[in-house]
C-alpha cells in the first residue's frame, strides 16, 4: 500500500542574513542640499607671520606689519551622483498563495536590507577610501605588526592636527582576529546597547572599533582610521511607496528611490588613514 505523505509550506522566508548600515558613524550630514543639486563650499587661505617692524617700516614695507598680504577664497563643489531606483510587482495570487511570505510591505524592508543598504554602504566606503589623505603602501597585517601600524596611523592623525574626540577605526573581521591575537592590544568593550547594534565592538586608544563586513569595502581592505567631519555623505531623497492595484496590475506595485552620495572635503583628507593589504 502506497501512501503518499502531505506537504506543508508555512508562511516563513528564509532570510538572508544582513547587517544595518554604520556609516553614520563615519560621516557627516554637515550641508543641506534641499533645493539644490551641488553644494559649493569655501576654502579660505591665511596669511603669513612677520616679524614686527618696532623702529621702522618692515622690510622696505610702508607697514610696521610686514607686506599686506591678499587672502585666496576658492571653492570646492558637491554634486549628488547617485540617482538609484528600484520596483517590482507581487501578483495578488502569488501573495494568496504563499502564505503572504509575499507581502509588499515585508518585501520591501527585505529590498532595503539586503540591496538598498549595502550599496550605499560600499559606495560611501569606496569614496573615502580612495580620498584619504594618507595611504601608505599596502602591507600585509599580522599580529606582530597590527597595533603597530594602528598607532601609526593615529600619530599620523595627531601630526594633521585631526580632533582626538570622535575618531573611529574600521576594521575588517579579519583584520579584527588579527587584533585579538596581540597581546598588547587592550580594547575597552563595554559598549552601551545602541551602539552595539550600530556595529560598535569596543573602543581602542580613543577611537571607537567598528566591525565592518568584507562584502562592503573595497578589495584589499586592511583597516582605515577617520573622523567623520572628513566625509560628507547626505542623503536628499529617499522614498519608498506601494500601489494597490495600479492600472495594469493585480497586486502590489513596489517603487524605490534614492538619491545619495559622498564627498571627502579637501582640506580634512588627512583625517582619514588608509591602510590596504595585498591582494591577489
Amino acid at each position: 500500500m502506497a501512501i503518499e505523505l502531505a506537504t506543508k509550506y508555512l508562511p516563513y522566508v528564509d532570510e538572508i542574513f544582513t547587517k544595518e548600515s554604520k556609516k553614520s558613524l563615519l560621516t557627516n550630514n554637515d550641508f543641506n542640499f534641499d533645493g539644490a543639486g551641488t553644494v559649493k563650499i569655501y576654502k579660505v587661505s591665511t596669511s603669513e607671520m612677520n616679524d614686527y617692524g618696532r623702529n621702522g617700516a618692515n622690510g622696505g614695507n610702508w607697514s610696521r606689519y610686514g607686506a599686506v598680504a591678499s587672502l585666496n577664497a576658492t571653492t570646492e563643489s558637491m554634486q549628488l551622483k547617485k540617482d538609484r531606483s528600484f520596483t517590482f510587482a507581487i501578483d495578488k495570487l502569488d501573495s494568496n498563495e504563499t502564505g503572504g511570505a509575499l507581502a509588499g510591505a515585508t518585501a520591501l524592508a527585505r529590498q532595503t536590507r539586503q540591496v538598498v543598504i549595502p550599496e550605499v554602504d560600499t559606495y560611501v566606503y569606496g569614496v573615502m577610501t580612495a580620498g584619504a589623505g594618507t595611504k601608505p603602501a599596502a602591507l600585509a597585517l599580522t599580529k606582530a605588526n597590527i597595533y603597530e601600524q594602528i598607532l601609526t596611523a593615529s600619530k599620523t592623525l595627531d601630526d594633521a592636527l585631526v580632533p582626538e574626540e570622535g575618531r573611529v577605526l574600521i576594521v575588517t573581521p579579519e583584520t579584527y582576529r588579527i587584533m585579538k591575537l596581540n597581546a598588547e592590544i587592550i580594547m575597552n568593550t563595554e559598549v552601551g546597547a545602541d551602539d552595539r547594534k550600530k556595529g560598535v565592538i569596543g573602543n581602542l586608544d580613543g577611537a571607537t572599533v567598528i566591525k565592518v563586513p568584507a562584502s562592503r569595502l573595497p578589495q584589499g581592505f586592511g583597516f582605515m582610521l577617520a573622523h567623520p567631519c572628513a566625509t560628507v555623505a547626505p542623503t536628499k531623497l529617499e522614498d519608498y511607496k506601494t500601489h494597490e492595484n495600479p492600472p495594469g496590475i493585480n497586486g502590489t506595485l513596489v517603487e524605490g528611490r534614492i538619491v545619495y552620495d559622498a564627498f571627502v572635503l579637501e582640506n580634512k583628507a588627512e583625517a582619514i588613514y588608509y591602510q590596504a593589504i595585498p591582494t591577489t
